[in-house]
């Protein structure tokens, strides 16, 4: 038996406003940079660029990115640089990931998210020139984990309802 097929109703634009806002905001919790700790804007971002690349597009990821290098009082820039590469990598990718079942697009994903966590990482490196350890890079895989449970719920009120209901205008 094959699964429903969903049509999605139009995304309304103070939904992304406040998934973006929500997801800065778990960024600000003071659990500070803790290994397995999930850029969670990262991944709502990642989920927006896919989903809606002409209205969450790399000037957004930009400024989520700065706004996230103020909190965090790292270099200016560490941040927007990861967000913007990899805005530009889910946008480049989004007719090809779209299709596939959530945890194929978390394995088309890894790469990106690995990557996102690389940048900050190797511009410490570089500027500090102390090595953190390995540890910091698994937040990548971490993200890829979790990108079902976040795909899943952000995508939740788009849906209709499967079984049509006559008092219901669609």
């Amino acid at each position: 038996m094959n699964p429903p097929q969903y049509i999605l109703q139009p995304v309304r634009p103070w939904f992304i406003i406040v998934s973006l806002l929500i997801a800065l905001l778990l960024n600000l919790l003071p659990w500070g940079r803790l290994p397995g700790v999930p850029d969670v804007l990262a991944l709502v971002l990642l989920y927006w660029n896919i989903h809606q690349p002409r209205r969450v597009g790399i000037g957004v990821a930009f400024l989520l990115g700065i706004a996230m290098d103020v909190q965090d009082a790292s270099l200016l820039g560490e941040h927007a640089l990861a967000y913007t590469l990899l805005s530009f990598g889910a946008i480049t990718l989004h007719r090809r990931v779209l299709p596939l079942p959530r945890l194929l697009q978390a394995l088309h994903l890894l790469p990106l998210l690995v990557g996102a966590e690389l940048v900050p990482f190797l511009i410490r490196v570089l500027v500090t020139g102390r090595f953190p350890g390995w540890a910091y890079l698994i937040d990548g895989f971490v993200e890829a984990l979790i990108w079902p449970i976040v795909s899943t719920l952000l995508i939740a009120p788009q849906k209709r309802a499967v079984d049509r209901d006559d008092t219901r205008p669609i």
